[in-house]
């Protein structure tokens, strides 16, 4: 069950499951795209499409109702669903209101509706809900999308603990944290992808080996950041709060430059 299905990392999602055998359910606020993908999938696995928006409840248990009735279980759960951001402080709330809704709301929808029926199932199953490295470094230029994604963020990590107690791991949680992924929310004017970008289907290839081998953090890197520099990158940002240095210091002009220093040496 896949919500923002109808592209980006949703829609190889849905490919590259159907192409492992597994039947799918795929939801999206976008009709067209959505039946686009089901008419290429559906030769091979048995598919089932719901229209709607992650942020409203109601659209959540019409998808809930529609995976159960044709399948009778969900062993997989991608919470995926996000629209860009573009917000700033002076942008006025109807931007931050939409953007939280469908990017943190819509998870916890998701999870709220789909994770009762999951574990009374009994066997195993993940829930993978996508975030961002901007929920994690928290850079500044789109407050309400860093706002969300880092609640999806703790939102899972809560998740992944609750279900370990409860459940044994018999329904897992994960967190897929895309790097910069050629989509449609970071395509170039004319449509072709950034050099350093990753595709979709990477992405997708990170996930379906870190969920078998049990990863919880799926962090992606990309064409232009390697994994060492993500795990530098993490490391000065936490240490913006055990060093009491001012906030975002990676950003502040009066630490931009040991920030670099900081982060082009291997060493650290």
């Amino acid at each position: 069950m896949i919500t923002g299905a109808a592209s980006g990392i949703g829609r190889a999602a849905a490919k590259q499951l159907a192409s492992h055998g597994m039947r799918l359910c795929l939801f999206d606020v976008s009709e067209d795209a959505l039946k686009s993908l089901a008419s290429e999938v559906s030769a091979s696995v048995e598919t089932r499409i719901v229209v709607g928006d992650v942020s409203k409840p109601q659209d959540i248990a019409k998808l809930h109702h529609t995976a159960y009735s044709a399948f009778g279980a969900v062993t997989v759960l991608m919470n995926n669903a996000a629209i860009g951001g573009g917000s700033s402080f002076t942008s006025g709330l109807d931007r931050w209101h939409r953007t939280i809704d469908v990017n943190l709301w819509g998870v916890i929808n998701g999870v709220n509706c789909f994770m009762p029926s999951m574990l009374a199932q009994n066997n195993r199953c993940a829930i993978i809900n996508t975030g961002s490295k901007q929920g994690i470094t928290n850079p500044p230029g789109d407050p309400a999308y860093a706002i969300a994604k880092s609640g999806v963020r703790t939102l899972t990590e809560q998740l992944a603990h609750a279900l370990r107690e409860e459940a044994g791991d018999r329904v897992s949680a994960h967190l897929l944290i895309p790097g910069w992924t050629f989509t449609g929310m970071t395509k170039t004017t004319d449509g072709t992808k950034p050099a350093g970008a990753w595709t979709a289907d990477q992405v997708v290839d990170r996930m379906i080996t870190s969920v078998n081998a049990g990863d919880f953090y799926i962090l992606c890197p990309d064409n232009a950041v390697t994994p060492d520099l993500d795990q530098r990158r993490l490391r000065w940002s936490i240490a913006d709060i055990t060093e009491n240095r001012p906030a975002l210091s990676r950003w502040h002009k009066d630490w931009r430059d040991r920030a670099n220093a900081w982060l082009s040496d291997p060493k650290n």
